[in-house]
């Protein structure tokens, strides 16, 4: 019998990652996890307190299960101080340092990335400017210090023996940050959790957490001028306040909801408005599953996820105006939609799917 390993950049709070990483886990019920900082909350929540949980040092640092973030400089440190020279196969689960541990010849190292780091890579500009940290002594360091980072990231991409992508979107990003070839699986969806809404309600509806690139305010915008058309948000975040201050009238915010409101309001909705630019994107797919069309941003995962004029449409930019014309086309086509078609798609993207898909491709890498 084969000892695996399984890596996580952190255990901390539950998002696409986490959930990915649970299915994995379930693959695997022997293996042991190794990760930056934990939660005990988190392991129990995405049932993993069967499993062996190794932590860094990083865990016993001041305020680490919350500010893990701010001991950035200290990851590649931390991640190489696991000693997994005993384990055959190890699976890392990364969208920052985990597929940076060390392993030797004999083992078979394969990655699900995620992204490359994206702070360090293509949000790179973006991440220093909207952090204050593109000029002063501040500024200066955290610019050294994610200069050293990517000089890592390049180096640690040697010690994976395969890669997979979430998406063609992030296999493309892969292939350009590491020059490294890669097979997309497609995450898991909780499909399963989602029914088809036959009880429609005349609003559209989004969901995010409100942070700059989920562009929530350009949706906002966008209804605003549309005075005559309502609009649902459910999500809260650092812009939340800024976000309901410039809404209107026919626009809800509810903050956070939990996952029985999100369902009610995915499954009532004339359409899911969607206009990040996502590695993968969860919740457009939650949406088809419950047969709701998704306008979306023609623009990464989701555009592998959603099938224009039969699971929903596209807009080009991501400006109010080029979703107020989407929204235009839209209800001009609304009644094409088949709900039932739409849920059907969605199906493609099921955990099921995804354990099946995975287990065949470890068999053919792990002989």
């Amino acid at each position: 019998m084969i000892k695996v390993a399984l890596i996580q950049d952190w255990l901390t709070i539950i998002g696409g990652s986490e959930y990915v990483f649970k299915e994995i886990a379930s693959l695997y019920p022997q293996a042991d996890i190794f990760t930056l900082v934990a939660r005990d909350e988190t392991i129990k929540e995405l049932g993993l307190s069967q499993h062996k949980v190794t932590t860094s040092f990083i865990q016993n640092l001041p305020f680490a299960k919350t500010k893990y973030r701010n001991y950035l400089p200290l990851f590649p440190l931390a991640i190489e101080q696991f000693d997994l020279s005993s384990y055959d196969l190890i699976i890392s689960s990364s969208h920052a340092v985990a597929k940076g541990v060390l392993t030797h010849s004999s083992q078979v190292h394969v990655c699900y990335c995620h992204s490359p780091m994206r702070y360090a890579w293509d949000l790179y500009h973006q991440y220093i400017k909207e952090s204050g940290l593109n000029k002063g002594v501040k500024g200066f360091f955290a610019k050294m210090v994610l200069h050293r980072i990517r000089q890592w990231d390049i180096i640690s991409t040697n010690r994976v023996d395969y890669f997979i992508s979430n998406s063609d979107y992030i296999g493309r990003r892969i292939k350009k940050v590491y020059n490294r070839d890669s097979v997309t699986i497609y995450p898991n969806v909780a499909v399963q959790n989602f029914e088809v809404g036959t009880d429609r309600e005349d609003f559209y509806f989004t969901c995010s957490r409100m942070v700059p690139y989920k562009k929530i305010d350009i949706i906002v915008e966008a209804f605003n001028a549309m005075p005559d058309k309502k609009l649902i948000v459910i999500g809260d975040g650092p812009d939340y306040k800024k976000i309901k201050k410039n809404a209107g009238n026919n626009i809800v915010l509810m903050g956070y909801q939990s996952f029985d409101v999100l369902k009610q309001h995915l499954s009532k909705a004339k359409a899911f408005v969607f206009a990040a630019e996502e590695d993968f994107g969860i919740i457009p797919v939650e949406a088809q599953a419950c047969g709701t069309p998704v306008i979306a941003y023609r623009k990464g995962g989701v555009t592998e996820t959603v099938v224009e004029n039969k699971t929903g449409i596209y807009f080009n930019e991501q400006t109010a105006g080029s979703i107020i014309d989407a929204i235009s086309r839209f209800e001009k086509i609304n009644n094409q939609f088949d709900h039932a078609e739409i849920a059907a798609h969605a199906a493609l993207f099921s955990s099921a799917r995804f354990k099946t898909e995975l287990v065949n491709y470890l068999a053919t890498v792990n002989q």
